[in-house]
């Protein structure tokens, strides 16, 4: 359903959607990870949004058999129940998923909206290189530049400024610089499970008739158990003095919505729309990142390096989805919710 309507949009509302969804959800999640009042915790909220998106593919499913129930049923009952190896493959993209995504809370709660959206397009350079190992696919010349590009961009991102240093002391330094390696660490490693686990659903779903949303009720399925195991080996003492849902503001909510619903508008988006328009969306996504994060959320200094950076990422982006539709570099964004 939520297809079809993308699908009556024109291009450049469609360009509109996928800039808001990409972030829309970086820039909203930086801001309750930063926000003063009670925190709240990360892995409970990754639990509740792997649940909403179950019941959203449910939903959808539901439409897909005509608004029946009894055929929803059955469906569900025929292709989970009634084919357990092909449910239980998807527990490894599903575990996959939890670390990755509890990593991207822990990276946000460290470095910038800006500074992450930038950084996290190395994504590109991981799925790519599962795409080559894992499905054999080939990468063309300009693309192998384009990926020695994006590196380049990420590197200079990621390079403090010599004014950040001379404005710190020793100790701000230090800690600056520990909080910074935090985030970039698990940005690099949200990258490796991002590219690894894309290829393998990818794989996954080329090899048999069953739909996305049900692939990702089964990955929702997965996602929730291994959330809840997250949850009980980090944050069990937390949760039992305090509750589940501790911290929980209307901020939160948001960002578990748009946690659950981000997958499927970019599915929904792309399916009409070409890897030009990702890259659209991908650098006016970082523009408008870097425009927050400097105006309103105040965490943001760009420097001589940032620019320079995100400028070799932006032409990376585009040069990598230039001439051929070969969609390696958004495997994991179509097919993830």
């Amino acid at each position: 359903m939520i297809i079809v309507v993308i699908g009556l949009l024109n291009l450049a509302q469609r360009l509109i959607a996928l800039i808001l969804q990409t972030t829309g959800i970086v820039l909203v999640l930086r801001y309750s990870r930063t926000r003063k009042g009670e925190p709240y915790i990360s892995s409970t909220a990754i639990v509740a949004s792997e649940f909403l998106k179950g019941v959203i593919c449910i939903i959808l499913v539901w439409f897909e058999t005509d608004c029946s129930l009894n055929r929803l049923i059955r469906k569900l009952n025929d292709e989970i129940y009634g084919k357990p190896y092909e449910t239980v493959k998807l527990a490894i993209p599903s575990g996959l998923y939890a670390i990755q995504n509890n990593l991207l809370f822990i990276a946000l709660s460290y470095l910038n909206a800006a500074t992450y959206q930038v950084t996290y397009q190395l994504k590109i350079l991981t799925t790519a290189l599962c795409c080559v190992f894992m499905l054999g696919k080939k990468i063309q010349k300009h693309q192998w530049v384009s990926l020695c590009m994006l590196a380049i961009g990420v590197a200079f991102v990621t390079w403090p400024s010599s004014d950040e240093v001379n404005k710190r002391s020793v100790t701000q330094s230090q800690k600056s610089w520990l909080q910074q390696f935090i985030g970039f660490g698990a940005v690099l490693m949200a990258t490796l499970t991002s590219g690894f686990a894309g290829v393998y659903f990818e794989k996954i779903l080329k090899t048999g008739p069953t739909s996305v949303w049900v692939r990702n009720i089964q990955l929702a399925i997965f996602g929730t158990i291994f959330g809840l195991v997250i949850v009980c080996i980090f944050d069990y003492k937390a949760v039992m003095d305090k509750g589940f849902f501790q911290g929980y503001s209307t901020v939160v909510w948001i960002v578990i919505f748009l946690q659950a619903i981000g997958g499927l508008i970019i599915a929904a988006v792309i399916k009409y729309a070409d890897n030009i328009i990702k890259g659209f969306a991908t650098s006016l996504s970082i523009i408008l990142s870097s425009v927050v994060s400097y105006f309103v959320l105040n965490d943001f200094a760009p420097s001589l390096f940032f620019f320079m950076g995100a400028i070799l990422v932006i032409a990376a982006t585009f040069l990598y989805g230039w001439e051929k539709k070969v969609k390696v570099t958004s495997t994991s964004d179509q097919v993830r919710i």
